[in-house]
């Protein structure tokens, strides 16, 4: 039975090339069996290439590779024609092609994939989070957040949260009434990741009666009147005073405005 060797290069961790040799192996019966495959990662400069040729000759092996320096990919090349060695170059045809459609040179740093992959699942795991701890469901959530929101009903907090979550923070929010004590993990955590949104009584007024028009109710009721709303105000002043975070005026402020403001503020205390 024939036996076949793939050493497989690449200048990051080498699982796209890996992927795509097996699933080509997998074409054929016993592949495990008559296909070897030895893996070189993070390889990066000219002398680990000779090195490998020279081991590829040895072994009458084919080398596939994943390098995104052009100049590593031309020195690979010139080592297999001067060891008579079979190679495949997966990535280079692709970038060039794609170089010479958008006019525009490639960055050529290796990982930058793996680098896009774990900011997409930080990315799904910060929206699954404001899901599950929106609207104060549950109380743990505020000690395991990177931000928090404080507010009254129909401050924004849950697209507000939602949109922090797509910039990858993981965000608690808890609604504040008078009649419901908070949460004394509220407390607990560090004021200065602590957000309060404050809205005027008319603005909110306005939105609450627009709300109970939307579910059908009259506009009247008491979660719209000024004086319950002014109440619940002060109520929410008391809370984000005895927590000592800082509060933000949201009333003429669209979303994204919040958003900002807060981003600005996480990224000040990280210098």
């Amino acid at each position: 039975m024939s036996k076949l060797t793939l050493f497989i290069v690449s200048d990051s961790v080498g699982e796209t090339a890996d992927l795509v040799a097996k699933a080509a192996a997998s074409q054929f019966r016993h592949d495990l069996e008559t296909v070897s495959m030895k893996r070189f990662s993070h390889v990066e400069d000219e002398s680990q290439l000779r090195e490998i040729a020279y081991l590829a000759k040895k072994q009458n092996a084919i080398i596939i590779y994943t390098l995104v320096k052009s100049c590593m990919r031309q020195r690979l090349k010139q080592e297999c024609m001067e060891n008579g060695l079979k190679c495949i170059d997966l990535l280079g045809p692709i970038v060039d092609k794609i170089e010479e459609e958008l006019s525009e040179s490639p960055f050529e740093e290796p990982g930058l994939v793996r680098q896009l992959d774990e900011d997409y699942f930080k990315k799904i795991e910060a929206i699954e989070f404001a899901v599950k701890y929106d609207d104060g469901r549950d109380p743990r959530g505020v000690l395991k957040a990177d931000i928090v929101l404080v507010g009254v009903s129909r401050t924004s907090k849950t697209p507000l949260s939602q949109y922090l979550a797509h910039r990858t923070f993981k965000v608690a929010n808890v609604p504040l009434v008078p009649e419901v004590d908070p949460p004394e993990e509220l407390f607990r955590i560090d004021p200065s990741k602590c957000y309060g949104l404050v809205i005027s009584p008319e603005k909110l007024n306005s939105i609450r009666k627009e709300r109970l028009i939307t579910l059908g109710l009259k506009d009247d009721a008491n979660y719209a009147q000024i004086e319950r709303i002014k109440r619940e105000i002060d109520h929410f002043n008391k809370v984000v005073a005895k927590i000592g975070c800082k509060v933000i005026d949201v009333t003429n402020r669209a979303v994204e405005e919040t958003a900002n403001v807060i981003l600005h503020d996480c990224a000040n205390k990280g210098e």
